[in-house]
């Protein structure tokens, strides 16, 4: 088999197959090599398609790897020669393929002049020889292309006959649907009646898809056997098997496939480590525009799905599971039902700032503080450059902290933490009912596990090394694996650097706290007025946007160093490297996002100090004080702009802006203009289409951003009641910006079975249950909800809000300030103050124990620890009830279930009764038969009773 051979072998007769498949006419025929190109190599029948070059056999997947092409043994296109257009064409397609470790970076051209990569590459040619020859023992048919328009790269293309398809399948367990099909009957209760009514009245939000289908019709399914066939409807086999489930197969057989020439064994995961394949993927269905793109399930995905102008529809589940398979199937479902319930909660939401919105005129501690006849001087808010200043200067900010700190917050609280749960229960009904659609009701761990136990490459290239160095102390018998012991490094490695990223984060926040408090004492010493007018929001929201790029720029750096960690530790499988790298990736991000806010949430404000007696930081920096109306409004600018960027700029610039940015450089430095590059791409077969797209990375990132967006929108939404809207408007936009990706910008990923969204499932429903604690805490020692329930009910006069803000003040002698802190202009009001007033609960200048806490702090502190005791085993009493009150599966698809039980076992049970009535037929027929019919076949067994026939 030489490199440049084009070949489409016919596979051998395998062992122990059925007759059926070997039809008389072989559709798998091979067609002769020379039969399908011209003189000038191009091919007679041109199909631009996923097909081999004979245009009737689709290509299944695609292997591409590196070539040397001296121009004496490279088939020439019969459009585009090695020219210069080649060389501008090399410039303007840069290659982007498989992200594999250990792939050679240098160019093809300028690495076919060294000798010691001849030589490499020779070795990479017979290693690949060998594994296509195993490739051919299991069945499978190939193809080289290697005269592509992509210089320096050859294809397999890889194509799974009949035969092979339907073995895999048996050995896979593959449910796939029978002649049988059954009316799906719908639930009689009420919960029942009101989905089917919701449903037809959202029947203009459904997509166009599976229109010829009745919604109401379900065809039976079961393990593919081959002994069993008959139950299937195989009268057309191309669309038997979907192109999804080839790929998958192909995959499969991939996996298990190995070349055992070397002194190691190398799967293809080996293979595409050590650069003998570059890449390998499965191709796309079609093209999506063009005047040729005929229909496929990709373009009606784009149409449907992928663009902006159905943004308003529901998604196509089905089809999207029916292209991608199981796994974002569930991810793109998850994110419909996140998004869906997040309607109710953005409405809730608007209504509660409306209802501050309203009462803020009628507020009456806000109402005293903007009544400038109380004329309260207060303490300075840093050391001698500040001066005293009036109470009424902070009306605007006591007016707006009322909109998010009012009594309608608690009652959002407790909303969102039994919506949360809602979410949960709603998404298990929902995945249930996926699970019954799609076939997964008996898809076992067992089953979940053949297909996540394949080792990773980096974990068989650190074995093949190991065994490399062990050779001649190893017994021959024992297999070589990686132990604690090899991998010790490598964890104390990440605990270092998880703790040391960690304490990163807190020091940037130490640091933004540093440039809050001296930006604040440089504003208040200007002498210019627009700099001194409004000196708290300046310092907010600057403050805020610094956390916000800061946090931008660490996510992108932890990410990468988490995956650089999670390499480092070598895990076996792929399951096991998602895992670690999902919890690497979740402490860092939480952390950097939330830290900011769980600061200004609890502990700014709190180890302050009192006038006279204040903390300090780092030499001279006094620790900042809360607002008078306190931090609520502060955490509530900072997670609003910390929100609102992540998504507008992470999210969606980020996803939208670097590939365009990307595809204007290339065609900045592409000599092509548009019409060559059009005519390039209609001449482009699809394998070497879908080489230039972006490999798939998995659906981690995806679900990260989300989790992170439901931490937002629960956990602190008592102090930021317009979360949930801000989500679900980021989500609309996300759904379509995930679907063009996948659709047009990814190659097609491998459909992957799963039951259910896996260990998000478990930090959803832990945050869920956090978001109670903190909201509690956020609502009793950040807000003043408390403060003021106590002064109501223990020490107004009247038992109305009139007097609190006196009641909340205490009193300072100014005489009592340590020296070098008093300030520089005492004399700023135009009157020479004597005692200040500042937010504590201390005893009074005049009393036995001067600036002690006073009795009405421990109450206060009582009130606030009993209100987070009762309103956390409230709500997650009301959480567990509702919990306990929905059923996890539905009680028509449990039916169902059941009722699908039945019918299969009648289905068997009909089919042996139909095999006695045969064979007792054929007995019959036997003993009328003349003796010269007796070297006759026998019929074969029939799926369906045969009537009686007599001899007579």
């Amino acid at each position: 088999m030489r490199r440049n051979d084009n070949y489409l072998p016919v596979p051998g007769e395998e062992k122990n197959l059925d007759v059926d498949f070997n039809t008389t006419t072989r559709r798998n025929e091979s067609i002769p090599m020379k039969s399908l190109y011209g003189d000038d190599g191009s091919p007679l029948s041109p199909r631009l398609g996923p097909y081999f070059s004979d245009g009737r056999r689709r290509v299944d997947y695609v292997l591409a790897y590196q070539i040397q092409k001296p121009n004496s043994i490279r088939r020439q296109s019969s459009r585009f020669g090695e020219t210069n257009f080649i060389r501008r064409l090399r410039r303007s397609l840069s290659m982007r393929s498989s992200r594999a470790p250990l792939q050679p970076k240098e160019d093809p051209e300028i690495a076919a002049q060294d000798h010691r990569t001849d030589y490499h590459e020779d070795d990479k040619r017979f290693r690949r020889e060998e594994f296509e020859e195993n490739l051919l023992e299991t069945g499978l048919e190939l193809e080289k292309d290697e005269g592509t328009k992509i210089p320096g790269i050859g294809f397999l293309k890889i194509h799974a006959p009949w035969n092979v398809l339907c073995r895999e399948a048996e050995f896979m367990k593959l449910k796939m649907p029978t002649k049988k099909f059954y009316d799906v009957k719908q639930g009689s209760n009420v919960v029942e009646k009101i989905r089917l009514f919701i449903h037809k009245v959202t029947a203009p939000l459904h997509p166009k898809v599976d229109a010829n289908r009745p919604q109401s019709i379900k065809s039976l399914s079961h393990p593919f056997s081959r002994e069993k066939q008959h139950l299937f409807d195989l009268s057309d086999r191309d669309k038997f098997f979907d192109s999804k489930t080839r790929s998958s197969i192909v995959y499969e057989v991939l996996k298990r496939t190995r070349c055992t020439r070397a002194k190691y064994s190398m799967g293809i995961t080996s293979l595409l480590a050590n650069g003998v394949y570059t890449s390998a993927y499965p191709l796309h269905d079609g093209d999506i525009e063009g005047v040729n793109a005929e229909p496929n399930d990709r373009k009606l995905l784009y149409e449907e799905w992928a663009s902006y102008s159905v943004f308003y529809k529901y998604q196509p589940i089905g089809l999207i599971r029916k292209y991608f398979g199981e796994k974002v199937g569930l991810y793109f479902a998850w994110l419909g039902v996140y998004t869906q319930m997040l309607i109710p909660a953005a409405i809730v939401g608007v209504i509660v700032f409306l209802y501050g919105c309203a009462t803020v005129d009628d507020n009456i501690p806000s109402m005293e503080i903007c009544d400038a006849r109380n004329n309260i001087t207060m303490c300075p808010l840093c050391d001698r450059a500040c001066s005293y200043w009036k109470l009424v200067t902070a009306c605007g900010t006591a007016r707006a902290s009322h909109l998010f700190d009012n009594p309608a917050t608690v009652f959002f609280s407790i909303f969102m933490a039994l919506w949360a749960v809602l979410f949960m229960e709603h998404w298990k009904r929902r995945q249930m009912r996926l699970n019954y659609i799609w076939d997964l009701t008996g898809f076992g761990e067992e089953e979940e596990e053949e297909h996540k136990d394949h080792n990773r490459a980096e974990y068989e290239f650190r074995v093949m090394q190991k065994t490399l160095k062990k050779e001649h102390a190893t017994p021959k018998d024992e297999k070589v694996k990686l132990t604690c012991t090899d991998r010790l490094p490598a964890y104390l490695t990440t605990v270092v650097v998880m703790c040391f990223l960690i304490t990163v984060t807190f020091a940037m926040v130490f640091g933004v706290i540093l440039y809050r408090i001296s930006i604040k004492a440089a504003l208040h010493m200007s002498t210019y007025p627009a700099a001194r007018s409004n000196i708290r929001a300046t310092v907010k929201t600057t403050a805020a946007i610094i956390n916000l790029i800061i946090i931008i720029v660490l996510d992108e750096i932890y990410a990468a160093i988490a995956r650089w960690l999670t390499t480092l530790e070598v895990p076996k499988t792929e399951k096991s490297f998602e895992e670690r790298l999902i919890f690497k990736t979740f402490i860092l991000k939480f952390v950097n996002a939330f830290t900011p806010i769980v600061y200004l949430a609890f502990f700014r404000g709190r180890l302050v100090g009192r006038p006279g007696n204040y903390l300090y930081v780092v030499g001279s920096y006094r620790m900042e004080e809360c607002a008078h109306a306190g931090c609520l409004m502060e955490l509530c600018i900072q997670l609003c702009i910390t929100m609102l960027g992540k998504q507008l700029i992470q999210n969606n610039l980020f996803e939208i802006g670097i590939p365009k940015l990307k595809k204007l450089l290339r065609k900045r430095k592409s000599d092509l203009d548009s019409k060559q590059e059009e005519e390039l791409n209609k001449s482009m077969q699809r394998h070497e289409k879908d080489h230039f797209l972006g490999p798939f990375v998995g659906l981690s990132p995806e679900y990260m951003e989300m989790i992170i967006q439901f931490g937002m929108v629960t956990l602190f939404v008592a102090s930021f009641p317009l979360a949930p809207l801000f989500a679900l408007l980021n989500n609309i936009i996300e759904i379509r910006l995930d679907a063009k990706k996948f659709v047009m910008e990814l190659r097609r990923p491998i459909a992957v079975k799963a039951k259910d969204i896996g260990i998000w499932y478990n930090l959803l429903r832990g945050l869920s249950k956090v978001a109670v604690i903190v909201n509690a805490f956020v609502i009793s020692f950040t807000s003043d909800f408390i403060p003021r329930l106590v002064y109501q009910y223990m020490y107004s006069p009247d038992g109305s809000m009139h007097g609190f803000i006196n009641h909340t003040l205490s009193y300072f002698n100014v005489t009592d300030f340590t020296p070098g802190t008093e300030p520089l202009q005492p004399m700023h009001l135009g009157y020479k103050v004597e005692m200040c007033r500042y937010k504590d609960y201390r005893e009074p200048p005049w009393s036995s124990t001067p600036y002690e806490l006073s009795k009405e702090f421990w109450a206060i502190l009582a009130a606030r620890l009993a209100f987070v005791i009762v309103f956390q085993n409230v709500v997650m009493l009301m959480s567990d009830f509702v919990d306990w009150l929905i059923p996890d599966i539905p009680k028509d698809i449990s039916l169902q279930i059941h009722k699908e039980k039945i019918m299969m076992v009648e289905l068997f049970m009909k089919e042996e009764q139909g095999k006695r009535l045969a064979a007792r037929d054929n007995h019959n027929q036997d003993n009328c038969t003349s003796p010269s019919s007796a070297n006759e076949s026998p019929p074969q067994p029939r799926s369906r009773p045969v009537s009686h026939t007599n001899c007579y």
